[in-house]
């Protein structure tokens, strides 16, 4: 886990390096100060030596300067190591999850991927600024304090060594039972994220029916495990200051007890014991900010593992050795298809699908809520593999293809496609960056969205709000179509994308289609059979096989299903609105 977080440091290495160095540097000045106290206070004021107390005067002044501009420098340095470490982990993670395929991000969940590119990357940081800083700091001001405190007399520092077992294992404990509750913490930050995400998302529902009080409610539990949770959490952690103060007054009345008989005695002098209670200090207190670093540490290591998930995650859909660039044509073929989203052959959501598809054809999908309609046209341009069977488009097995090469010639267009922030122009150049305005007027004519794009005051120029909030359903389908036509495409799939619009339009966007992209070959999924009659072939799904296969006409003669739906819109009156 460390080893593949460090890949992350990169151009960060220079400043990982200098931070620790200047720390060094910081804890021998701040070491040798109590040392040239001692000196002053032993050679200086005790025997009234007015040259040498304006001499190590002088020198005290410039070690403390020095000191602050080596401490200063650390952390700048520690600062932006830390800065550039975080910044580097949400790139990779970011860039990463770009090459999930959609079986990657429904294992993680969307929420929970934010939750690990915002809250556990900012433990990190924190966690990572103590360990260049704070960690080297401590143990080094630990050991160089406690050899020093040893060279001024090794009979007190003795008391050191009772002290150190017993912090240790008092950490110990407090490590190991706090760890597994920020464990659980950090899912619990997960849901929480996803109950805000739907709520935003479906605020004008959430309006329209009145739930506030429901979401008010289901956002308050979360919010409260949370808070039990942390409160678990924090009660252990307490345990941390109480034992360290309990360490530090005994050393410091042992010391002082101790010290004020040797003095007594004449066998230490009064800077010695000034000097011995200042390492006290500066041990006690590397101790003290030791324990603040490994409870850090404790719950950045929760973060560390969900990060560590992320980085390490592997697409499950990978180009082969030498991937075929060019697409042929656009015919399509299914053979033996079966595919579960689980990749177990027990649970096939599609059994024994076979198709062929020649470029240029229309092909229309019809079928009931869940006989996996969608979930067959993802297997084209390879969103996600076949458990069983092959699918060919231009006569080669999907899996053959460079993945972004077909995925250029394959477009789709969803039922509940997305619109990003921006205009009308930026949203189409999706399909084509290059896209001249010539061109994606074009593509609007042939989706039937000019019309209503010549209305807005800016035309093409108007800016769409984030998820195409301010155009209505059917625009953001015709924009979505038009953006995928922008494409080019050997094959255009539609997954229920003209729900939205009318009879007329989608009559209208289907006539464009064969008389603008004849050789273009057409995958209408639809509820509507006026969406798909005039197809070349048709085919109704049920349960996830093919119940039928052919022309309007046929169907109507040989399938159940598919006059039952026909005869349902057409006598039920409600074909121009369904």
């Amino acid at each position: 886990m460390i080893k593949r977080l460090m890949k992350s440091i990169r151009e960060y290495k220079k400043d990982s390096i200098l931070a620790p160095i200047f720390v060094t540097m910081e804890v021998v000045m701040e070491v040798i100060i109590p040392f040239l106290m001692a000196e002053l206070i032993d050679k200086g004021i005790d025997q009234g030596n007015m040259n040498f107390i304006v001499k190590m005067g002088i020198f005290l002044a410039i070690s403390c300067v020095i000191s602050l501009i080596f401490g200063a420098l650390s952390g700048k340095y520690a600062a932006s190591a830390s800065a550039g470490f975080a910044k580097n982990l949400r790139k990779d993670m970011y860039y990463n999850v770009q090459e999930f395929s959609f079986s990657n991000i429904d294992k993680f969940s969307t929420s929970s991927i934010v939750t690990r590119l915002t809250t556990d990357v900012t433990n990190l940081q924190n966690a990572y600024q103590m360990i260049v800083r704070i960690a080297v700091r401590c143990p080094l001001m630990l050991v160089f304090s406690l050899i020093m405190a040893f060279g001024v007399n090794h009979k007190l520092s003795l008391i050191f060594l009772g002290a150190i077992p017993v912090l240790g294992i008092g950490l110990l404990l407090i490590m190991r039972n706090a760890h597994p509750i920020f464990e659980r913490v950090f899912k619990i930050y997960d849901k929480l994220n996803n109950v805000v995400q739907e709520n935003l998302k479906g605020i004008r529902v959430v309006k329209s029916f009145v739930r506030e009080d429901y979401e008010e409610k289901k956002f308050k539990n979360v919010s409260k495990d949370i808070y039990s949770d942390f409160v678990k959490a924090e009660k252990l952690l307490a345990f941390n200051a109480p034992l360290m103060q309990f360490a530090a007054y005994s050393c410091m009345l042992l010391i002082s007890w101790f010290g004020a008989r040797f003095i007594v005695s004449s066998t230490m002098t009064t800077g010695e014991l000034t000097s011995l209670i200042s390492y006290t200090m500066q041990i006690l207190m590397s101790l003290m900010m030791l324990s603040m670093v490994f409870v850090m540490i404790t719950m950045a290591r929760a973060s560390a593992e969900r990060i560590t998930e992320i980085l390490e995650e592997k697409s499950d859909l990978a180009n082969p050795e030498n991937p075929v660039y060019e697409i042929k044509n656009g015919d399509i073929s299914f053979k033996n298809v079966g595919f579960s989203y689980t990749n177990d052959k027990n649970k096939l959501c599609l059994k024994n699908i076979n198709i062929d598809i020649k470029a240029g054809e229309t092909v229309g999908i019809i079928g009931g809520t869940g006989s996996s309609k969608s979930s067959l046209v993802q297997l084209i341009p390879r969103l996600y593999d076949t458990t069983e069977g092959e699918v060919l488009v231009g006569d080669r097995n999907v899996k053959e293809y460079d993945i972004e090469s077909l995925r250029n010639e394959v477009a789709m267009v969803l039922q509940k496609n997305v619109l990003f922030s921006g205009t009308i122009k930026e949203n189409l150049r999706w399909g084509n960056d290059q896209a001249d305005d010539e061109e994606i007027m074009r593509v609007c004519k042939l989706a039937q969205a000019d019309d209503f794009i010549q209305t807005f005051p800016n035309k093409y120029d108007t800016y769409i709000e984030e998820g195409g909030s301010n155009v209505s359903g059917g625009q953001k389908q015709r924009l979505c179509i038009a953006r995928a036509l922008l494409k080019k495409p050997k094959i255009l799939i539609l997954d229920d994308s003209t729900s939205a619009v009318d009879t007329k339009t989608d009559a209208s966007i289907r006539k464009a289609f064969r008389e603008e992209i004849p050789n273009t070959t057409k995958i209408i999924i639809a509820q509507r059979i006026s969406s798909v009659e005039d197809a070349d072939k048709i085919i109704v799904m049920e349960n996830g096989r093919i119940n039928g296969m052919g022309t309007h006409d046929e169907l109507l003669k040989t399938n159940a299903i598919y006059k039952e739906v026909y005869n349902s819109q057409v006598k039920g009156g409600d074909s121009d609105e369904n």
